[in-house]
């Protein structure tokens, strides 16, 4: 008799369809497919055609089926009608919010534009934002790029016109060594895994160079456990060993960089340290055989790096010899490095031996003919095979920027700076620093700024001060404290903004930027600053804050007025190649994000938000010729919008003939990028793939796609003269001179030559009293705060104790559940500890923004975000403790502004537990109830 089986379904149908667009969820922009079941989100995973991820999605990725159904979700327009701070509103219509954002800023633009602050956290509509404040007027315009990545980004742009992150990424392909310097697991993290995949399974070497290992460290194959904020000694040691090995790519350094350049010699001349130029104001090289200067892109010249130049009794020597005489000093040797680093020197030497091994003794050939821009044709590309990657670790110190170029000094050094094998550009870049605008900072009454606020100065001239030297932006950007801070400095503006330094502003316009918790430097003391009164008045001293945001988060309690903003799958999204799109090294790629769904509450995207209040405001740009709005929404901007004739947002399907790069707008557009799975993607020749500053095929790609209008080749800046600017006006020389206070410290830090100094926060205190460096690593499966809201993530990280290497936690004692108190100059916290052995051995850390303040994400009141889990924020100080010349610092790097996060320096010590972490803040009133204990759904019958 047969035997019945039951009828079973196998492969249940996930989804009635699926709609593909770009995840947000992390800077990484991976491509998407949203499956849908009865108009709601069912599941997500990754888009296997998509350029970034192939399909491949994380945990993050993966959880965003979370956050757009988050309790935390905004859901109308709200007006404060409490005190700052208590968290009380009433939710108003979006016509009584834009009207009154409306009559708050109207003024403003028409008498005093500087008066409003705008301010964006990790949005990625910056060229829109931007271009809105532009033409508002005010010069108070940035992004967050302040206290994340701003030395990472001018270190790049400024040394060889390209940075890591989104800016560039190592020859997956052919890499044979590949170092990560201060690497965490957050950002880019999906490439990053499939490349190291893809290095491990053919045999490459994977190096980590971190105070933790932990992520991306944990698979090295070597892990180099360095003292937080002396990478840039150890990475200076290697060039040291280097030089005096030989092992140093002459022909790339004499063809590609400003190597050969001549520099004045002579310390009695008023342009010592500058370039010797022709009447065209073009760096002369000497040729090795007329041995007469000439410009660097002469056709036909052998730039000389070892002979020296006599002219008008000036001699002018190559920047080689200055760069040689500088490594070549014993003060560089492992020996004498290795007890700062914490690094032996015998495995700096080896690591050195590592790295010229594997450049020289296995550089790879790839028989591909090329044309330099010198006219000179190349039958074959040499390859390198040794990358580099860098992150946060390195850049947020107050010696970031020297350190970053540091870095790119040893890549250069190497040639593996665009060869195969090596670290390669991605589309818009390589550009060189001069193709880049000078910032812009004057403000009319009723008149758009005269350009961008953001750019790269080139001397003191270009600096944002007025006519009496007095900063012209509320952040202090673009000053003699900080003279290249081409990101801005957001996290000075609300103390600055309340000390009134350099002056007063009326309205504080932030967009997805958690200030009053984990994006603050010193919670408590921010929190105060925001709702702080003037005593006379009773007016607050911040008078206004518009905040938007899609989320329930700290900071909405201390605005007045809330535009809520959807989430990520409810808007449109442009990433763009005028802003860091998603290309890779062998092609340039752009993308959206489109409404898979629609919201269920009263929300509008921030950028439709924006460019609604443009109209409003009458801002040029905004409106037509009779006064009428000239978009109707994000998606008529993205694609209408021209920044210059053809050049708009989107660089695919654009006119008539559907072209790539140039041409007029297409009101199809979007329709065919949604088609197409959300992305656009335009191959670079092979001729063009490598070696693009120099390559004329790339030039001529890079000008027909649009991103240059003409070619724009450069040498790479080892010797990076607009600093050498800054340091001879703190020197006395020249119509614009520095602050008394601050000339010793320019002359000490604004080195052409990239150069170690110890943090600041480590030569204004007692470190004895602190003995040990404090950082905070983004764990893998979250990004910024709004992860940490999510319901899916929050069972991997619900709560972060504090990290501490083995001896010091057998030095006090401690044992599994124990706590300690964490004490800085600035503050003290009461926390969880725990074990790692695999840490420096004078370095604590915990994962960031998992701490949370009770009331806000619509989190329980017990949530262990809340009570257990802590930010190090609370020991942070946006200035450096006193030191008794009359001058608050702040704690920044001194040449771009990035904020010194990873300065912080705390002694520890055992404590009876507490029922709760602290500091312990009282519960904030959150206008979104809180969420229910089980967050679920069925979508399925």
């Amino acid at each position: 008799m047969a035997q019945r089986h039951p009828t079973l379904d196998l492969s249940p149908k996930v989804s009635d369809e699926i709609r593909k667009t770009t995840c947000y969820m992390c800077a990484c922009r991976c491509g998407i497919d949203v499956h849908l079941k009865d108009g709601r989100v069912a599941y997500i995973e990754g888009n296997r055609d998509h350029p970034v991820n192939k399909g491949v999605l994380c945990a993050k990725g993966s959880a965003g089926i979370m956050q757009v159904n988050a309790p935390s979700r905004l859901r109308a327009p709200l007006r404060r009608t409490g005190p700052r701070g208590s968290g009380q509103f009433e939710e108003i219509t979006w016509e009584e919010a834009l009207q009154t954002a409306t009559d708050w800023m109207a003024p403003l633009r028409a008498k005093a534009p500087e008066k409003l602050a705008f301010f964006t956290g990790r949005d990625q509509s910056q060229s829109l934002t931007s271009y809105w404040a532009q033409q508002f007027g005010t010069p108070n315009y940035a992004a967050h790029g302040g206290f994340c990545s701003v030395n990472m980004a001018v270190a790049g742009i400024t040394t060889m016109g390209g940075a890591f992150w989104e800016f560039g990424q190592p020859d997956w392909e052919r890499t044979k060594l590949l170092l990560l310097f201060g690497v965490a697991e957050d950002h880019d993290s999906n490439p990053i895994k499939m490349g190291i995949g893809r290095l491990k399974a053919r045999g490459a070497k994977v190096i980590g160079i971190n105070p933790v290992r932990s992520g991306y460290n944990a698979v090295a194959d070597d892990w180099f456990g360095i003292t937080p904020g002396t990478d840039g000694l150890l990475i200076l040691s290697l060039v040291h060993c280097l030089l005096k090995a030989g092992k140093i790519d002459l022909p790339y350094l004499a063809q590609f960089t400003n190597a050969p350049v001549l520099v004045n010699g002579d310390e009695s001349s008023p342009d010592h340290g500058l370039f010797l130029r022709d009447d065209a104001g073009k760096p002369l090289v000497l040729d090795r055989k007329t041995r007469q200067p000439v410009p660097f892109d002469t056709q036909g010249v052998t730039p000389d790096l070892a002979h020296t130049y006599r002219r008008a009794g000036i001699t002018h020597r190559p920047v080689f010899q200055h760069l040689a005489e500088r490594y070549l000093s014993p003060d560089y040797a492992p020996e004498q490095v290795a007890a700062t680093c914490g690094i032996p020197a015998p495995r700096i030497r080896a690591l050195a031996a590592e790295l010229a091994r594997t450049a020289f003794d296995e550089a790879i050939e790839i028989a591909q003919p090329w044309t330099d821009f010198r006219g000179q044709t190349h039958a074959t590309m040499t390859g390198r095979p040794v990358a580099m990657h860098a992150m946060r670790g390195i850049s947020a110190h107050s010696n970031g920027f020297q350190t970053a170029r540091a870095l790119h000094l040893l890549q250069i050094l190497l040639g593996t700076v665009e060869t195969p094998g090596g670290f390669r550009f991605k589309p818009p870049y390589p550009k060189p620093m001069e193709a880049h605008p000078r910032p812009h900072a004057s403000a009319t009454p009723g008149q758009p700024l005269k350009g961008p606020h953001l750019g790269f100065p080139q001397g003191p001239e270009d600096l944002a001060l007025d006519e009496n030297g007095h900063p012209q932006r509320i952040d202090k950007a673009f000053t003699w404290e900080n003279p290249l801070s081409a990101h801005g400095l957001m996290h000075m503006v609300i103390a600055n903004a309340h000390a009134g330094d350099p002056y007063r502003i009326d309205t504080l316009f932030l967009y997805m930027a958690n200030m009053a918790w984990n994006s603050s430097m010193g919670t408590g003391r921010v929190t105060q600053m925001l709702t702080d009164t003037d005593p006379e008045t009773g007016d607050y001293v911040i008078p206004r804050i518009i905040y938007s945001d899609a989320y329930s988060s700290e900071m909405v309690a201390y605005a007045d007025l809330i535009l809520p903003d959807t989430t990520y799958l409810e808007r449109h999204d442009c990433i763009s190649l005028l802003d860091r799109p998603i290309s890779e090294a062998e092609a340039a790629a752009d993308a959206i994000r489109w409404p898979v769904i629609q919201p269920d509450r009263d929300v509008r995207g921030f950028q439709s938000v924006l460019i609604d209040l443009g109209a409003r405001l009458d801002l040029p740009g905004f409106v037509t010729e009779d006064g009428q709005p000239k978009y109707a929404d994000y998606a008529d901007y993205i694609t209408t919008h021209q920044r210059r004739p053809g050049i708009g947002p989107l660089m695919g399907f654009r006119g008539e003939g559907q072209s790539t790069g140039r041409g007029d707008p297409n009101p199809d557009q979007l329709d065919r990028y949604i088609a197409a799975g959300g992305f656009h993607t335009h191959h670079i020749p092979e001729s063009a793939q490598f070696y693009k500053p120099w390559n004329r095929a790339y030039q001529d790609w890079a000008v027909a796609l649009g991103l240059y209008d003409s070619p724009q080749p450069y040498l790479f800046n080892l010797w990076l003269e607009p600093l050498r600017k800054f340091q001879r006006a703190a020197e006395g020389h020249g119509p614009h001179q520095p602050p008394d206070h601050l000339r010793d410290r320019i002359k000490a830090t604004m080195d052409p030559l990239p150069l170690w100094y110890e943090p600041f926060e480590e030569a204004a205190i007692d470190t004895e009293a602190y003995p040990l460096h404090a950082l905070t690593q983004r764990p893998m499966a979250m990004y910024h705060s709004w992860g940490t809201q999510n319901a899916w993530l929050r069972q991997v990280h619900g709560e972060n104790p504090l990290y501490l290497p083995t001896d010091l936690w057998e030095q006090h004692g401690f044992t599994q559940g124990d706590w300690a108190r964490v004490t800085s100059p600035h503050g003290t916290i009461t926390v969880p500890v725990a074990h790692m052995a695999a840490l420096n051995p004078s370095t604590v850390w915990t994962w960031n923004a998992i701490g949370k303040r009770k009331g806000a994400w619509a989190l329980a009141p017990k949530a262990p975000e809340a009570t257990r889990g802590f930010l190090l924020n609370h020991l942070i100080h946006e200035l450096l403790p006193p030191r008794g010349d009359g001058h608050r610092w702040a704690n920044s790097d001194p040449v771009t502004g990035q904020a010194a996060w990873f300065d912080l320096r705390v002694r520890i010590e055992k404590t009876a537990p507490p029922k709760e972490a602290q500091p312990g803040f009282p519960p904030i009133s959150s206008p979104v109830p809180k969420g229910p204990d089980a967050l679920t759904w069925k979508t399925t019958p």
